[in-house]
């Protein structure tokens, strides 16, 4: 979340950093870790062609997969081998990417992928296993996924009880990628950074509640950082994530990222993550329509939650 605009002098911002890319290179079953400080960026043109065209010699498009959206749940859920990951990654990342899978058929895909990336992320000793088993671009997928995981898991412990918060329908995913957009030409900041930045602080809006640092809105802001960066309604998505991009470029947006985004969380876990995510829907712009599906996950000390729409606090645990 942004603070206050104190953050954004060179003092705060200037401490190295130790990021973990979200480009990953496999070669010879060795997986390395490129660092990356600037934004380098097709052009727009050739990055929606990548989106919406099938791409033959691409490994996670133009497949279909044998079994249903719903038994690859189905076994995401009772994934307890590295090759139950491989199929659900295999069958999850095929289907999302593929412009021929239906939009009604999205959001199960999306809880696959969910699902067998946050149980990825919790057993590193299967890291070689599914990356040699999956190999290529798969491989640089589900490492980077299971990777941000373990980053934001880094950020906070599992706490006590759940969250003031209301869970809501977000606005439809045309509307939300319009006002990246947006942002993006108007202030020339990624679109894809910016959607990385609404998933992670609010799961694209669903979570509508208080930071326990007292930010609020579908891209947390501090009622101070508003002040002095927002314009129109804090939780209005559209006013949101444009007052966002501005924040991001008083910190170094868009030749800088790397201190842009640290000067929005201080964390070099959220950094990462959010790289991770911005560089998956910069190189295919369909891995947006997963992460749009997302549902919100909750750790507790007894174990993770999901929070459906609709739910509030006083209905209890889901």
């Amino acid at each position: 979340m942004p603070a206050a605009p104190g953050p954004l002098t060179c003092a705060s911002v200037s401490r190295p950093f130790v990021i973990i890319a979200a480009v990953v290179i496999v070669a010879a079953g060795v997986i390395a870790v490129v660092q990356r400080d600037s934004d380098p960026r097709p052009s727009r043109e050739a990055g929606i062609a990548a989106s919406t065209s099938p791409r033959a010699t691409s490994s996670t498009s133009g497949v279909t997969p044998r079994e249903s959206a719903a038994d690859i749940v189905a076994r995401a859920e009772s994934a307890d081998v590295p090759g139950d990951v491989v199929d659900v990654v295999r069958a999850s990342e095929g289907a999302i990417r593929d412009p021929r899978t239906p939009a009604a058929d999205l959001p199960m895909w999306a809880r696959a992928q969910q699902i067998v990336y946050r149980e990825l992320a919790r057993h590193p000793e299967w890291d070689g296993e599914v990356s040699a088993a999956l190999g290529g671009e798969l491989a640089v997928i589900a490492s980077g996924h299971a990777g941000a995981f373990r980053e934001l898991w880094a950020l906070t412990d599992p706490r006590d009880e759940l969250p003031e918060w209301e869970i809501v329908a977000p606005p439809p995913a045309e509307e939300l990628l319009g006002y990246y957009r947006a942002a993006e030409a108007e202030f020339g900041v990624g679109w894809e950074y910016l959607a990385a930045i609404h998933l992670v602080e609010t799961r694209m809006g669903r979570i509508r509640g208080l930071s326990t640092a007292g930010a609020r809105g579908p891209m947390q802001f501090i009622p101070s950082t508003w002040e002095a960066y927002g314009e129109g309604d804090i939780d209005d998505p559209n006013d949101a994530i444009a007052a966002a991009a501005r924040y991001l470029i008083a910190a170094g947006a868009p030749t800088d990222m790397q201190r842009a985004l640290f000067a929005y969380n201080h964390s070099d876990h959220y950094v990462a993550a959010v790289q991770t995510y911005a560089a998956f829907m910069r190189a295919d712009e369909r891995a947006y329509l997963g992460y749009y599906h997302w549902e919100v996950y909750y750790r507790l000390k007894t174990g993770d939650v999901v929070l459906p729409v609709g739910w509030t606090k006083a209905d209890g645990s889901p």
